[in-house]
């Protein structure tokens, strides 16, 4: 079996409230290794009232036009049941900045990022996403907040890159011949206020050193046709098409999609860090291969007539 390089990502994200909080990070990745992937991210926010400042560090340039307020999709009550796991009540835009929702008993806030003065700067070789928390006082009505969008995951479109292969041609040939079968593999880490991965202008931040993250959650919708690392699973579920065609990122194909749970909790660990691998691989018949295949037998069944007619000839003339 030919096996491609194996392509890997480690990417360092950074999240910290300037506040008195306990906050929790949810990670989805939609996964689509033939178009673009995307990223979910959301955070839930304790003691929003306290605190001042959302600060997130993503590890790749994104644009504001790039960030999609998927909140504003909250209305469908079964975007909610699926996005929370029960049955919801909404107050939907409630207010200029949020909705109001009901589940489990407790009420909570639903912050319409697109309506905040949400900032936006480039830094070293990624983005800080910044929101201010005291201008959205007047419009929460709860002491908890989520605050949730959706972006281009820009490091996984890398991964799923197509690379040139500039090998020797002759062992590409015999590889094309020898083994049609391709397995192809890759890596992705995602690591949560990591120090060591994070830029110096974060990590020099008194408050990010203060930050008390409660919990780290990572959701992977994929394909069934890749095959993915769960050892470290929480939950395996199928995608719930009927709950979420309304919500799916745009062009991304729904059929087959099974849901992978990660769920990590602080625990010991004072400063909240929280890491996050998971690998997929697929075998598939290269293309390459059935087209060579396809050239080489056709050439071996126009060589063969040739072949037989030759010989016809012959013995025509020897008769």
């Amino acid at each position: 079996m030919a096996k491609r390089n194996k392509k890997f990502a480690d990417d360092g994200w950074a999240v910290w409230v300037d506040g008195d909080d306990v906050s929790t990070v949810y990670i989805n990745d939609w996964i689509n290794p033939k178009g673009k992937s995307y990223i979910d991210f959301a955070v839930r926010i304790r003691g929003v009232k306290a605190s001042k400042s959302l600060y997130v560090y993503v590890p790749f340039e994104v644009q504001r036009y790039e960030i999609e307020d998927v909140s504003l999709l909250f209305n469908d009550t079964k975007i909610l049941q699926a996005t929370f796991s029960a049955a919801c009540i909404v107050d939907y835009k409630k207010n200029q900045c949020t909705s109001e929702i009901a589940y489990n008993g407790k009420t909570v806030d639903i912050v319409h990022i697109s309506e905040t003065s949400m900032e936006m700067a480039p830094l070293s070789h990624g983005t800080l996403i910044s929101v201010n928390l005291v201008s959205l006082n007047e419009f929460l009505d709860n002491d908890e907040a989520y605050f949730i969008w959706r972006m281009p995951h820009k490091s996984l479109d890398y991964i799923f890159k197509p690379r040139v292969d500039v090998g020797n041609t002759l062992e590409k040939l015999r590889d094309l011949i020898t083994t049609p079968v391709v397995s192809e593999k890759y890596g992705y880490s995602i690591r949560v206020n990591e120090s060591r991965l994070l830029p110096e202008e974060i990590t020099r931040i008194g408050a990010f050193h203060r930050q008390k993250l409660k919990k780290a959650v990572v959701t992977l919708s994929v394909d069934e046709n890749y095959e993915l690392n769960d050892a470290g699973c929480y939950r395996i579920r199928r995608l719930e098409e009927n709950l979420y065609k309304n919500f799916i990122p745009k062009d991304y194909q729904c059929d087959d999609v099974i849901t992978y749970q990660w769920n990590q909790n602080r625990e010991n660990n004072s400063q909240g860090q929280f890491n996050f691998y998971y690998n997929m691989t697929k075998n598939s018949v290269s293309k390459s291969s059935m087209f060579l295949y396809m050239v080489l037998l056709l050439a071996i069944g126009v060589f063969g007539d040739f072949v037989s007619e030759l010989f016809k000839a012959l013995i025509q003339l020897l008769r």
